[in-house]
């Protein structure tokens, strides 16, 4: 009989925290844990990855789809650094993550084969826990420390477990050690909510206001309901970040949409227009199409305190979560809604729909990518996930893909990282395997590490309730990675290999189509969301088209406010004139 080893004992760990299944690479240092965890049945699962930087992408996709703690697996040297990337898209997008890294160094510290410090490699993006297991007896309590630091932190974490320990035998009953404390796993996080003064001051802030404006990102999720209440009773327009963006329904007459450079010119306008700003639960990095400063009154809602006023100055902040915070506003909040506000952010709400249209409808050589993604919008299925990539393709999702209220979307939104779509899209999959999950990705995104995660979507889909995973891969053929009708010259703009993506997935017995006229896109959507499989749409798309970044509203008037009294009086006759009539701004 084996004995029961400390590897048994990290997946009872795992087990506990009701951990579904741990990404990650086979390598030598983790040999035994990955045998335990074959041993365990599949409760929980082992997921093996082509890479081990999808291997994180993947378990950071997990915490962002699910809201769950993600957990990668790796082992030393070059195996470790490869996770960084996904670890710091969990890092600075606060995802919970948990990755448990071995090591197996024989020899003397210092030279050894394949020998990365750990500690220092892990020590910034796991700056909040990196431990290493040293006895037996340590190694329930440690994993128990590092799966309550990620939840309570929004924070990757990271556990180093040497080989000769996972091996270990250990008894039944550890003994208790001097130093080391027995935890329960899963130990909820507490309420938060802010004081009531700070709610009282932002309630008499908002119900001052004239022209509201609400910006929501990530952190409002879950409280759809409540803001669109509080934005009906103040006649307020809304805006989302690009994390922010599956949070309330666009269909709304007041939804301008997302804001930056990615986003619609009717976001642009709203901020342009509003002197009141709620911002909720958004750490949205693109600040120059935010208001002048002084232009606006701001509350900021965030459930980490060290975010208020990060991005923009900040007259009451309000630590807190946002759904319980936001009822609190609810009750002190007169109704008193600005019906020409409301109806000037309408105005531009239409006008930017209309011009998204004529966008998509543009002719282009061969294909238009954003008429792509204009008809999957008329398709997308009332459930499931979709997981974008970065690269032009954003552009398009922000501003031509229309989510039904309940579809979850998932970016790499603070780093920026290529190649996370089809990790995310596995991740999302696996967590809902009877629900649609759609991927969006260019070609290099593609070539990045798509075409090697397609093998990953080929091993499982069988398993799938749902067969529907369908990525769709943007084909410009554009090697400089620059797009958006910005044409390089000489050996910059040298052209991507035309890789035959959809051939590849047919390779896989998967579904592939190849689009390259107008008139076959809506068609080759129908085909690919009624396969019986997961399918590749390949859509060869014109390069030349313009990004086209709105302008931030009053951008050429930004600059303006230095000390002394000629910027000051320059200030106060901008602001009489951004208040006299709103819809001049619009």
């Amino acid at each position: 009989m084996v004995d029961r080893t400390v590897a048994d004992l990290v997946v009872e760990r795992l087990r506990a925290w009701r951990v579904p299944r741990a990404f990650g690479y086979p390598g030598e240092a983790i040999t035994p844990l990955v045998a335990a965890l074959d041993r365990a049945g599949g409760d929980p699962a082992f997921v093996p990855a082509r890479h081990e930087e999808t291997a994180a992408f993947m378990a950071t996709g997990h915490a962002k789809f699910t809201g769950e703690i993600g957990v990668c697996l790796a082992t030393q040297g070059p195996s470790a650094v490869h996770l960084l990337n996904g670890l710091y898209d969990a890092k600075l997008d606060s995802k919970p993550v948990v990755a448990i890294v071995g090591e197996d160094v024989s020899g003397p510290l210092g030279g050894a084969h394949e020998e990365i410090g750990l500690s220092r490699l892990f020590g910034d993006v796991c700056n909040q826990f990196v431990r290493y297991g040293r006895l037996p007896e340590q190694v329930p309590a440690l994993l128990d420390q590092a799966f309550r630091t990620a939840a309570a932190t929004r924070s990757p974490t990271c556990v180093v477990l040497p080989r000769a320990l996972q091996v270990a035998a250990v008894p039944d009953l550890l003994p208790q050690t001097a130093g080391v404390l027995t935890a329960t796993p899963g130990e909820p996080l507490a309420r938060v909510l802010p004081h009531d003064t700070d709610l009282d001051a932002a309630a008499s802030l908002l119900t001052t206001g004239q022209r509201v404006a609400i910006l929501v990102g990530q952190g409002g999720h879950g409280a759809a309901d409540e803001i669109v209440a509080l934005a009906d009773r103040l006649g307020a327009g809304v805006a989302t970040s690009l994390l922010g963006k599956p949070v309330l329904d666009e269909r709304l007459p007041f939804h301008t949409g997302v804001l930056g450079e990615v986003g619609t010119t009717a976001a642009a306008q709203l901020m342009g227009g509003c002197d009141t700003l709620l911002l909720v639960g958004t750490n949205n990095p693109w600040t120059d199409y935010f208001p002048m400063p002084g232009q606006v009154r701001t509350i900021q809602i965030d459930i980490d305190g060290r975010r208020i006023g990060t991005r923009y100055p900040v007259d009451v902040p309000l630590v807190g979560d946002a759904g319980d915070t936001l009822r609190a506003l609810l009750g002190r909040v007169a109704v008193r809604p600005n019906q020409q506000w409301r109806g000037v952010v309408e105005s531009s709400v239409d006008r930017w729909r209309e011009a998204a249209v004529e966008r998509a409808a543009a002719p282009a050589e061969p294909v238009n990518p954003q008429l792509v993604l204009h008809e999957l919008s008329a398709r997308v299925p009332r459930s499931g996930s979709v997981a974008v990539d970065v690269g032009s393709v954003l552009y398009w999702y922000a501003r031509h893909l229309e989510l039904p209220p309940g579809v979850r979307a998932q970016l790499c939104g603070t780093l920026g990282s290529m190649g996370c779509a089809l990790p995310y899209a596995v991740a999302a999959k696996l967590a809902r395997p009877d629900e649609p999950v759609i991927a969006l990705l260019g070609d290099g995104a593609m070539q990045l590490n798509g075409l090697a995660e397609l093998i990953t979507v080929a091993h499982h889909w069988q398993e799938w309730r749902d067969p529907r995973l369908v990525v769709l891969v943007l084909n410009n053929r554009d090697h400089s990675g620059m797009g958006g009708g910005r044409r390089p010259t000489g050996e910059l703009g040298d052209r991507r290999p035309d890789v035959p993506y959809a051939g590849w997935a047919r390779l896989l017995g998967l579904h592939g189509v190849r689009v390259d006229r107008p008139e076959l896109v809506g068609p080759a959507w129908d085909e690919v969301l009624a396969a019986d499989r997961p399918s590749v749409l390949e859509a060869v798309v014109d390069p030349a088209v313009p990004l086209n970044p709105p302008e931030p509203a009053l951008a050429d008037l930004r600059g303006l406010f230095a000390d002394g009294d000629a910027a000051r009086r320059v200030r106060e006759r901008i602001l009489r004139t951004v208040s006299v009539e709103a819809d001049d701004l619009v």
